[in-house]
């Protein structure tokens, strides 16, 4: 098993020229070899080797890479190679994937450290050619060091640190199963009826966006008093991402440290932000991360992730008695269930559904186990089956008063 850890560095004012020279060497040859590659498929419509590529590079490649680690320009073909096989990959599966694009300064600027190459001590990184820099933390995990990324994130530079540490495993605080349904007034309800809050960092901060981007639109490009309104932006956009990865952590480490299985929906994130209503709110709460970080977290706690299927009806479908509706529009936030009467919360019926696919699995639809292992405890069956009544419209409480 690889894990990462993050870290951020303090460069001096003469090591941050440095890196800056760094990212530049790393995009100058992706640059390059994205051009080349362009300009051998349009004369022979043919994909270029990546050997044949290198071969061009060391004879072309301008003397002032040589002020540089040799990481920083061996790395960019690699890369390169990797987004091209994203790219085939998706057209084959049939998804929409971007053609590799040429990099601009300033964005997601960063290269790469082989094991080899740095060197890590207590809170220090030894970079080639340039020697230590402080960091502010030391190496979280022990194991093999695998590589060091080092990326610049607003006027912030962080060292991504690969580190093999075998078969790590944490121990569980309790073993409970839970349900969770995801929603965008709050970011989760569980089956236990525990409320996470969205913070919604983006939605809090859209006036002083707007209100900065504004000062940047009237500075002359190129200037020095640009450059800083450009800055203030990103240190804003890096408040904004820090603090919805802050409460996705804390609420998905929570559930996988306290629960031996923790089932959650499949939702197609990427195809519910093409609806401009919504997209913006989908993307503040961070649906894709919150899954992406619960699939890398269970196998860490041993705990199960089943992911139940996407058309499973887990709102529509009475908790109680099984009694399933026709129709249940977003605005009807609580309803009554005309087989048993029992007073529903959405949310909550919904989370309740997801945990009862824990015991019974085929309950209803395609049922996902995204952690297989053998050191997952064995879940007991014991929940019977989800009956489905005839349908009908909804019931909500002023139906009924």
């Amino acid at each position: 098993m690889i894990l990462g850890h993050r870290i951020q560095l303090e460069p001096t004012a003469a090591q941050r020229a440095f890196f800056a020279r760094c990212c530049g060497t790393h995009r100058f040859t992706w640059n390059w070899a994205l051009a080349e590659a362009k300009k051998h498929y349009a004369e022979t419509k043919t994909s270029i080797k990546l050997t044949d590529l290198k071969k061009q590079w060391n004879t072309e490649k301008p003397e002032w890479v040589y002020a540089v680690p040799k990481d920083c320009n061996q790395q960019a073909f690699a890369d390169l190679q990797k987004a091209y096989s994203n790219f085939f990959k998706g057209l084959k599966a049939g998804r929409k994937v971007g053609h590799p694009k040429f990099k601009k300064r300033g964005e997601h600027d960063g290269f790469y450290l082989s094991n080899d190459k740095g060197r890590i001590e207590g809170q220090k990184l030894y970079v080639p050619l340039l020697g230590w820099v402080r960091s502010t933390e030391v190496l979280r995990w022990q194991g093999k060091i695998m590589s060091y990324r080092v990326t610049r994130q607003a006027d912030r530079w962080f060292v991504s640190v690969a580190v093999e540490v075998g078969d790590h495993k944490r121990a569980r605080a309790a073993d409970g199963i839970v349900g969770v349904d995801l929603g965008l007034k709050s970011l989760a309800v569980t089956s236990d009826g525990e409320v996470f809050e969205a913070p919604k960092p983006l939605k809090k901060a859209l006036r002083r966006l707007a209100h900065l981007q504004r000062i940047m639109a009237r500075r002359v490009k190129g200037s020095v008093r640009r450059h800083r309104a450009r800055m203030a932006i990103a240190k804003l956009h890096m408040r904004i991402g820090n603090t919805r990865k802050d409460a996705l952590h804390k609420i998905t480490t929570k559930l996988c440290r306290e629960n031996q299985a923790v089932v959650v929906e499949d939702l197609a994130v990427g195809s519910m932000v093409k609806n401009r209503k919504l997209a913006r709110a989908i993307s503040d709460v961070g649906w894709g991360k919150f899954r992406r970080q619960l699939e890398y977290k269970a196998p860490l706690y041993g705990t199960a992730l089943i992911v139940a299927d996407r058309w499973y009806p887990s709102s529509k479908t009475c908790s109680a008695c099984g009694y399933k509706l026709d129709v249940l529009p977003l605005s009807s936030r609580e309803w009554i269930c005309p087989g048993c009467w029992a007073d529903h919360d959405r949310d909550l019926n919904a989370a309740l559904n997801l945990k009862a696919l824990a015991f019974l699995p085929a309950a209803c639809g395609k049922v996902t186990l995204v952690d297989r292992s053998t050191s997952a405890p064995r879940i007991s069956r014991g929940v019977s089956r989800l009956v489905e009544a005839r349908s009908s419209p909804v019931l909500t409480r002023e139906h009924t008063e």
